[in-house]
């Protein structure tokens, strides 16, 4: 890849190569992100593995958010005030930090995750899929890397989000008996499991 080509955000030329899935991009202190629509996401996840000029050949994380009580409750806004990076025997000033989702936590339930690097131009970048409630199922990316298989099932088993294409899809973390998907943000704190019975 040339110099010029180098010099062209991450962020654009996904922009560029697919304008009619890209819903958002932001940039945040040097780290990219772009916003996509399920339908194109599999052939996005393609062309950043296979294209000389991205090469993201190791997928590092998988993660899920569920927006469903976000900014409705105190402890979850989008603006919020941080300490500045001091050591803890120095007195930090207040930092407020504000960001957007760029779509809408009513419409988009849940937000997919994908933290994409490449070893070969040390570039990285972030993909978010938002999820609907009454559509909360993905294509599957382990075809594409490998570790996506565990990440996947974590996912399904955490917020019971389907990937479509898994080879092997069901639960890591809980039992297969276990009811419901315990981070999601309705799930009952108090409800019991049938291998710990009902209350005495």
């Amino acid at each position: 890849m040339d110099s010029e080509q180098q010099a062209v955000p991450l962020i654009m030329r996904v922009q560029q190569r697919f304008p009619q899935w890209v819903i958002a991009s932001h940039q945040y202190r040097g780290q990219e992100t772009v916003l996509i629509h399920r339908e194109g996401f599999l052939e996005m996840a393609q062309f950043l593995r296979d294209d000389p000029g991205m090469a993201f050949d190791f997928l590092m994380d998988t993660s899920c958010v569920d927006y469903l009580k976000f900014g409705k409750i105190q402890s979850s806004s989008p603006t919020l005030t941080t300490p500045s990076p001091l050591p803890y025997y120095m007195k930090p000033k207040p930092l407020t930090q504000t960001w957007t989702r760029l779509v809408s936590n009513d419409e988009y339930r849940f937000d997919v995750v994908y933290h994409f690097y490449s070893s070969i131009h040390n570039h990285r970048l972030r993909v978010k899929v938002p999820l609907r409630a009454a559509e909360s199922n993905i294509p599957s990316v382990s075809g594409l890397w490998a570790t996506a298989n565990w990440f996947e099932r974590e996912i399904w088993d955490m917020f019971g989000i389907r990937f479509t294409g898994h080879p092997n899809l069901k639960r890591i973390l809980m039992y297969e008996g276990f009811e419901g998907h315990p981070l999601r943000k309705d799930y009952p704190v108090r409800k019991r499991q049938p291998l710990i019975g009902p209350v005495n």
